[in-house]
């Protein structure tokens, strides 16, 4: 009876499969607006189609009929899931570099969900994804300049490498020199992306969601949301450069204290489409890179305290917050300016790439997101439940919304000792955190479902500056959290500071029409509404 039921389960799956093969390839050749490609992405969408269908009812049959029979929290069944998670994360891998496009970049959001996702599939993508992209030709390169800018590369350039440097999910970065002399990196969006993408999108969200009602605990549709609302912005680079240079204006106005040691690549506008990105070569060490900054004459140390410094100056006081920080879109060079720490070792700059991916943070949700990480460093139980309730977990998940976010259980996090959060990253460490994901899965599948987007991307940002950070510091540091303290504070304090100013001069212009008398007197009583709103928050 079992196994006529998971037979079904992956009969199901492909029948799914099949249906979409033969749709999205029709609705694909009703929509093209270019016939001389139409063919080509035509047999090559159905194919991919395939590949996710028989994937999935893979996994899927892999689960159920690997568990079947094992008695739930037994150390055979933990064995055995343990098993079946490496193979289904090494058939989704395969999945993803056969696929390509935009599969690569969910892998890489797989990767980056550290104790969200099980353990096996974040070792699996992101030892990958990051650094094993797929490549464009050189005739794919061409023919993406010449529908850009109606010229071959060697004519828009005097010189341009044909090999390219990197290569990332949505575009691939060549080493090319200007008219005028000037060496530039040339970001090019491989062939046929932005056709493939909303088919790619559609399928893959066809099976998640047909996986998520046979596996309700399978819940990954925020991600595939998160993915359909970014995917559109990431492929305009347009956007990206107007991202970059926002950034930088940001850290001008907002904080200025660290301005020069926050750096993004200078953009060529007039050398710039939505599929070519033409930007100032920029020459470091990648931020994971321990051993070359160290011979930069950089300290380990001040880099972590700088990206710590970057992420919460943008979180907490700008609201618009670069998404993908992971190593490859992070550079350290030696601040220009030459200037020295006390030790005589060289300041480090921060040079912040790939700006496709931002989130902007309304006031409110800035605001409690920068009162909750004050309130965990601060171990403020009260203020950690209030304003997690706020942002979306609820009174019941408060607890889980708190070590996700901090990777520490709760007993720790209220802890009143100073490195209350410090991670060491010792195997006990990392153990017992996996156990908690195990353990809470469906808790926590709740909570994603739960929270905005917007915070989950927030959360995705965490985990990326954490793996950062831990390569540098080879585990978190108690000065990373006193930072994130000291600017979460500041940033709630400004915050409180802009609302009263607000509110004063909204009373100001309110006011304009009374006598003289009935403004003191309302004044009067704002001032009193305000002392004792002050005297109930202490």
């Amino acid at each position: 009876m079992a196994a006529r039921s998971l037979w079904r389960t992956r009969t199901k799956l492909l029948v799914v499969g099949s249906s979409l093969c033969g749709g999205s390839g029709a609705a694909f050749i009703a929509s093209s607006d270019d016939p001389s490609t139409t063919l080509k992405l035509c047999t090559s969408i159905p194919v991919r189609l395939y590949r996710n269908t028989v994937t999935a009812a893979s996994i899927a049959f892999d689960y159920e009929y690997s568990l079947l029979g094992l008695a739930e929290g037994s150390s055979e069944r933990a064995k055995v899931k343990h098993e079946v998670h490496l193979r289904s994360a090494q058939k989704l891998q395969e999945l993803c570099f056969k696929n390509g496009g935009i599969y690569i970049k969910l892998g890489q959001h797989i990767g980056q969900l550290e104790y969200l996702v099980p353990e096996e599939y974040v070792r699996i993508m992101r030892e990958s994804m990051l650094n094993k992209c797929p490549v464009s030709s050189y005739e794919q390169v061409c023919e993406v300049f010449k529908k850009e800018v109606g010229e071959m590369p060697d004519k828009v350039f005097a010189e341009f490498d044909p090999v390219p440097i990197a290569s990332a999910s949505l575009a691939q970065v060549h080493v090319a020199r200007t008219h005028d002399g000037k060496k530039v990196a040339v970001k090019v969006q491989h062939a046929h992306m932005t056709d493939t993408a909303a088919a790619d999108t559609a399928a893959v969200g066809v099976l998640v969601n047909t996986l998520h009602k046979i596996f309700p605990s399978f819940d990954y549709r925020w991600l595939l949301e998160e993915m359909s609302e970014s995917l559109p912005k990431e492929l305009d680079f347009l956007v990206e450069a107007k991202n970059n240079e926002k950034c930088l204006d940001n850290f001008r106005k907002l904080s200025p204290h660290i301005a020069e040691y926050v750096y993004a690549p200078t953009i060529y506008w007039n050398l710039s489409t939505s599929k070519l990105l033409t930007m100032e070569f920029m020459d470091g060490a990648q931020v994971n890179d321990v051993a070359k900054i160290r011979k930069l004459g950089i300290q380990p140390y001040e880099v972590s305290k700088l990206v710590s410094q970057t992420f919460a100056e943008m979180m907490f006081k700008h609201g618009f917050v670069h998404c993908d920080p992971h190593a490859a879109n992070l550079i350290v060079r030696p601040d220009p300016s030459g200037k020295r720490n006390i030790y005589g070792k060289r300041k480090p700059q921060l040079v912040i790439l790939d700006h496709g991916l931002y989130k902007e943070l309304d006031f409110n949700t800035r605001f409690n997101y920068a009162s909750l990480w004050k309130a965990l460093v601060f171990s403020d139980a009260k203020a950690i439940k209030e304003h997690s309730a706020k942002l979306g977990a609820g009174d019941d998940l408060y607890v889980l919304f708190a070590g996700i976010l901090t990777m520490r259980p709760w007993k720790q996090v209220i802890d009143t000792s100073v490195d209350h959060l410090v991670i060491q990253g010792s195997k006990e460490d990392v153990s017992e955190l996996q156990m908690y994901a195990s353990q809470y899965f469906s808790e926590i599948s709740e909570l994603l479902r739960r929270l905005p987007r917007v915070i989950l991307l927030m959360l995705k940002t965490n985990d990326c500056l954490r793996s950062v950070n831990n390569e540098l510091m080879q585990g978190s540091s108690l000065e990373s959290f006193l930072i994130i303290g000291k600017v979460s504070s500041q940033a709630v304090l400004e915050a409180k500071r802009s609302e009263k100013k607000s509110l004063m001069k909204w009373l100001k212009v309110w006011l304009e029409g009374f006598s003289v008398e009935a403004r003191l007197w309302v004044m009067q009583f704002a001032l009193w509404v305000l002392q004792v709103r002050k005297s109930l928050t202490l």
